[in-house]
């Protein structure tokens, strides 16, 4: 005689399935996280460059402590480093890289106006000259070049200047800005462009950056990432140092830079960023007297 079996069996796989809805919608906020898209802001053109302007005047120094991540040939330290920055507008400019364990120096890169001075202790090498003469130091000098780049924008992004045109695109959540080289007449239709920004809808905060070479080729890709708002005060010997506020500024925290020319990428991650303090010659590298580059000297080594 066949056994009946009872009629729950039926229903058992029903009854777990609506008991599984029910506590997915009743959790949904945990399985399956919900955010508001974000409202888009709308931008023109000349809105964008206004924008870089402001946020180039608002920070007139800075310091900072990063780690660096360097991936490429010709890098001449470990690829791994921690490090200092000191920075004055428009051209002062000082790098340190450290060993991540023991803290000895790898390198020293100052930059002032159109000179440079870098230092290898561990190779008992020393460079010097002009900023345009970067190509002759051939692939130790590039990683050195893509620094470069990247601390200054982490700055702020180089704004639009007298004798630039731009044009504007939109691109989904993101404005895209085209700086060409104005021509005889204010005409920008047939020029190159100079460079490429890429601003996020949101923040209108610059996430992206080309640059590009005269014959319109890429020299180099920054991208930025994990902003963070920094409590910036006025500069220092500005009309609004004296009791202004200070003002929130979304800065960058990771930049990472592609070298156009395929030769590696720079990751800088800072660690803390310290807007307008007062620096003297000595941390930025400068020669007391003058505060110009000691480079003279040191031209020809290495």
């Amino acid at each position: 005689m066949k056994r009946r079996q009872p009629k729950t069996r039926f229903f058992r796989a029903p009854i777990f399935a609506f008991c599984l809805l029910t506590f997915a919608f009743s959790t949904g906020c945990a399985v399956w996280p919900w955010r508001a898209a974000p409202t888009l802001r709308e931008a023109t053109a000349d809105q964008l460059t206004r924008l870089l302007w402001v946020r180039e005047g608002a920070i007139q120094t800075m310091k900072g402590l990063f780690r660096a991540q360097v991936k490429g040939p010709g890098v001449p330290f470990a690829q791994r480093v921690d490090g200092a920055m000191f920075y004055r507008r428009p051209h002062s400019l000082r790098l340190q890289g450290f060993t991540r364990l023991g803290g000895g120096e790898v390198f020293e890169l100052v930059v002032g106006q159109d000179l440079f001075r870098l230092r290898l202790p561990a190779q008992g090498k020393l460079y010097a000259g002009r900023v345009e003469d970067w190509e002759r130091l051939g692939e130790v000098g590039r990683p050195f070049q893509l620094s470069v780049w990247a601390m200054k924008s982490a700055v702020s992004i180089a704004p639009v200047t007298k004798g630039e045109g731009v044009t504007l695109a939109e691109e989904g959540d993101q404005y895209r800005l085209e700086i060409y080289e104005q021509r005889e007449g204010g005409s920008s239709a047939r020029s190159r462009p100079r460079r490429r920004i890429w601003f996020d809808r949101e923040f209108l905060e610059v996430v992206r950056e080309e640059r590009l070479t005269a014959t319109g080729d890429l020299e180099a890709s920054i991208v930025f990432e994990d902003f963070r708002p920094v409590v910036v005060m006025p500069p220092e010997g500005s009309a609004s140092a004296d009791g202004g506020a200070a003002a929130p500024l979304r800065i960058p925290f990771k930049i990472t830079t592609h070298d156009g020319r395929g030769q590696g990428t720079l990751t800088v991650t800072f660690q803390e960023i310290v807007p307008n303090p007062p620096l003297k010659p000595e941390e930025l590298g400068m020669a007391r007297a003058g505060g110009g580059i000691e480079v003279e000297a040191a031209a020809g080594k290495g």
